[in-house]
């Protein structure tokens, strides 16, 4: 019987996803402390979760066999270490657009690095907001120009296993207001709308998202879609809780 009234039988063994996640949150944790104190005795207590975390995500990279030395990445890990606020370790951001057209089309772009369809998305840059980010990475990247309406999603890329990095994209909902269709040189292979039911080969959109972008194209109401805390948090399922 554990403390939350469980018993060993109820609790699954870890998967890959787990510890990543894992792995991270202790890298996390430890970098933002050496960020913050003034004492070597915790400084060491730091590196030490540091070397443990490395331990595990190199297990975690293991099981899809690319793994990389855990000296390497203390190494790694110990060159983004900085002083304060800047310190703070958090997760990358990137921003992505469900652009529609009067069609009720839906925008896609084929990404060069790896020849997958996906709706235009980038990193989120300084100086920018997110909905700034949205019409500016759509334009570099197709040539369309287009207007925000709405966020339609908040997500945890580490926790939906489309993403090794700790990272939440902000998905916008958006209408094309004009342009003509250009693929960026070196970021896209090929650009393009196409109609529900219609999506390219090799395209990375879940069925479900694929129903609620076209939902969103049509003006349909729909909830945010978020990842709802899991229960318990460290040990729940990845389905439990996800959607919003």
């Amino acid at each position: 019987m554990t403390s939350d009234g469980a018993t060993s039988g109820d609790r699954r063994p870890p998967s890959q996803a787990d510890l990543l996640r894992w792995a991270e949150a202790l890298s996390a944790s430890a970098r933002t402390g050496m960020g913050f104190t003034e004492s070597l005795y915790e400084r060491e207590r730091y590196e030490e979760v540091l070397q443990v975390a490395a331990e595990i995500r190199y297990r975690a990279d293991a099981l899809s066999g690319n793994a990389v030395d855990p000296a390497d990445l203390v190494e790694e890990w110990f060159d983004t270490v900085g002083r304060g606020v800047k310190g703070y370790v958090t997760p990358k951001v990137t921003v992505g657009a469900v652009v529609g057209n009067d069609a009720g089309e839906m925008l896609l772009v084929q990404r060069s690095g790896s020849g997958v369809w996906l709706y235009p998305t980038g990193w989120a840059d300084v100086g920018y907001s997110p909905a700034e980010v949205v019409v500016k990475e759509v334009l570099e990247e197709t040539g369309i120009h287009c207007e925000v309406v709405r966020p339609i999603a908040i997500l945890d890329g580490l926790r939906l296993g489309i993403t090794g990095i700790p990272l939440y994209s902000l998905v916008f909902h958006c209408r094309m207001t004009g342009g003509e269709l250009a693929a960026h040189p070196l970021e896209c292979l090929d650009v393009g709308f196409f109609a529900e039911g219609s999506l390219p080969e090799g395209h990375a959109l879940p069925a479900e998202w694929v129903d609620e972008s076209f939902a969103a194209i049509r003006g349909e109401e729909m909830d945010v879609r978020f990842d709802h805390p899991r229960e318990p948090m460290w040990e729940g399922s990845p389905e439990e809780g996800d959607g919003g």
